[in-house]
C-alpha cells in the first residue's frame, strides 16, 4: 500500500480513498498500483462484502497525470510491450483498467468531484455510480488527440447507448452529474455533504441483506450475457439458478424471510 490511496473496512465495507488531492487524484503509478492493490485486497478479504471507491478533496479522479502524458509524448507513445516508456515499473504490472469488472463483490463509486479521462473509464468500471451534485464529467480524450481508451466504447454504449456515448466522446464536452444521471451514467446524484452517506447506507443494506455469492453471480451475468444470444443466456441462467437453490443461501434466505429476522448469509471465500 502507498499514501496515493487510502484503504479501510467499515462494517464489511470496504472503503478505497483516491489521495492525490492537490491533483485532484490524477492518475499516477502510484495510484495505479495502490488501487488494483486494495480491490485484490478487498477482493480476497472474507469480511468484506462491498467496496466504495472515492476521492479525496474536491476530485474524484481528473484523468491520468499530465506529468506522465508528457512523458508518453515525448517519448513518442508505447513501448513493444505496450506500457508507456515513460512509466514505471510499478505501473507495467498486467492489471486492465477494467478490472473492478472482474472483482467478485459490488464495486461503487462515489464520484464526489471532477471525473475525467481516464478517471471517467474507472467510473464506468464501477459497478454504481452515485455522484455529488454538481460534479463534473467529461470524457477529455478527444481534446488531447486520444480515442476511446482503455474499454471505455465497450462501458459507456452498454450505460447510454450508441448515439449518447458518440456524443460525449467525440464532443468530450463536460456535463454535470445531474446530466449524467438522465443519460444513465450514474445511478443517483446526492448532495455533496450526503454523498458518503447515502453511498455508505446502500453499501451497508446489501452487505447486511444480499447474499454475496448471489451478487457475485449477478455481476458476472450481467457482464457476460449480453455478449451472448438469448437462449444461450437463458440456458447458463437455468443452470446458475439450479446451482443457488443447492446452497446454504437459498435456506437462509428463504428461513429469514418467514422468521422476519436478517439473514446470515456465508461470506464469499476464495
Amino acid at each position: 500500500m502507498n499514501d496515493a490511496v487510502l484503504y479501510e473496512v467499515r462494517d464489511r465495507v470496504a472503503v478505497i480513498t483516491f489521495n492525490r488531492p492537490d491533483r485532484l487524484n490524477a492518475w499516477s503509478p502510484a495510484l495505479h498500483e495502490g488501487y488494483f492493490t486494495s480491490l485484490d485486497r478487498a477482493a480476497a478479504d472474507p469480511e468484506v462484502r462491498v467496496i466504495v471507491v472515492t476521492g479525496a478533496g474536491r476530485g474524484w479522479c481528473a484523468g491520468a497525470d499530465m506529468d506522465v502524458l508528457q512523458g508518453i509524448g515525448d517519448a513518442g507513445g508505447f513501448g513493444d510491450d505496450d506500457s508507456p516508456r515513460a512509466e514505471s515499473e510499478a505501473e507495467r504490472v498486467e492489471w486492465k483498467h477494467t478490472h473492478a469488472m472482474t472483482i467478485p463483490k459490488p464495486v461503487i463509486a462515489a464520484i464526489n468531484g471532477a471525473c475525467a479521462g481516464l478517471g471517467f473509464v474507472h467510473a464506468l468500471a464501477c459497478d454504481i455510480r452515485f455522484a455529488a451534485a454538481g460534479a463534473k464529467f467529461t470524457v477529455a480524450f478527444g481534446r488531447r488527440g486520444l480515442i476511446g481508451e482503455w474499454g471505455m466504447s465497450w462501458t459507456l454504449p452498454r450505460l447510454v447507448g450508441q448515439a449518447v456515448a458518440l456524443d460525449l466522446m467525440m464532443s468530450s464536452r463536460i456535463f454535470l452529474a445531474e446530466e449524467a444521471e438522465q443519460l444513465g451514467v450514474v445511478n443517483r446524484v446526492c448532495e455533496p455533504d450526503r454523498l458518503m452517506d447515502e453511498t455508505l447506507a446502500y453499501a451497508a443494506d446489501l452487505a447486511t441483506n444480499v447474499s454475496p455469492m448471489s451478487m457475485a453471480v449477478m455481476k458476472q451475468q450481467v457482464y457476460t450475457h449480453p455478449q451472448m444470444s438469448i437462449d444461450d443466456a437463458l440456458s447458463d441462467s437455468i443452470r446458475l439458478m439450479k446451482e443457488s437453490v443447492r446452497r446454504p443461501d437459498f435456506k437462509e434466505g428463504v428461513a429469514s424471510f418467514v422468521e422476519k429476522r436478517p439473514p446470515n448469509f456465508q461470506p464469499l471465500v476464495g
